[in-house]
């Protein structure tokens, strides 16, 4: 259920007219990103206005004619994905920071440090951001704003895109856990039943999740695993 109480405006402009559709702020940006939202979750009320304010309501026969339906719901779809929201200035602020920080740690769980071969953290991408002068625009989806970011930071950072291929074994007796665990969390990988019942992996992810990944294996089997760097992949 949409809290009207939160909700925005999304506005479309068709032929110098408007049409508008209140909806649940987050939800609509998700949408906007192309992540699967059902309309319900967020149109706030069922209905196309010229001015929601006003309740100025459009006839069936106007919506048909600019949209090719009646459907509020699949109207509503091309309102949000096509036309802008009106956030507030403090909605606006939140949102642009939590793309900001989405982007940063996009950046470092991809990338490394060529000088170290470590990722840089969070706070250095977003530090480097800040003094770059870069703007993040929270109506597209973080990974697309990626590699202008880069472009914007490289002079500040010194930063390259790289994978790791890692070939992992893993003793019998946490074989059956470390599975179901990795499973969840890094998806796809290559996997060999050794002879002894150990479970070899060969696992290909972005270089700044290394760390990560190790530290949930060290917790699975108490540090008891092998592992060796079959390859690095610049990107």
């Amino acid at each position: 259920m949409v809290d009207v109480d939160k909700a925005v405006i999304s506005r479309l402009k068709i032929g110098g007219k408007k049409f508008e559709v209140l909806v649940d702020p987050v939800k609509a940006l998700e949408l906007k990103e192309g992540r699967g939202i059902n309309l319900d979750e967020i149109v706030a009320y069922p209905g196309i206005y010229h001015d929601v304010r006003r309740g100025d309501a459009i006839p069936e026969s106007e919506l048909q004619q600019n949209f090719g339906t009646t459907n509020i719901y699949n109207i509503a779809r091309k309102i949000i994905l096509e036309g802008e929201l009106q956030f507030t200035t403090d909605q606006r602020r939140e949102f642009v920071e939590k793309k900001t920080k989405e982007i940063a740690e996009i950046i470092t769980r991809k990338s490394i440090n060529p000088q170290t071969n470590t990722p840089h953290p969070p706070t250095r991408i977003l530090n480097a951001m800040d003094k770059a002068g870069i703007h993040v625009d929270p109506f597209i989806n973080a990974e697309l704003q990626v590699n202008k970011v880069v472009e914007g930071i490289k002079t500040l950072l010194p930063i390259k895109f790289q994978k790791v291929i890692l070939r992992i074994t893993i003793p019998p007796q946490f074989s059956g856990k470390a599975y179901s665990v990795l499973k969840r969390t890094v998806g796809k990988f290559d996997e060999q039943w050794l002879n002894d019942g150990s479970l070899q992996l060969t696992v290909e992810i972005p270089v700044g999740v290394y760390d990560e990944l190790f530290k949930t294996v060290g917790d699975i089997t108490k540090g008891n695993f092998r592992s060796e760097i079959v390859k690095r992949v610049d990107l």
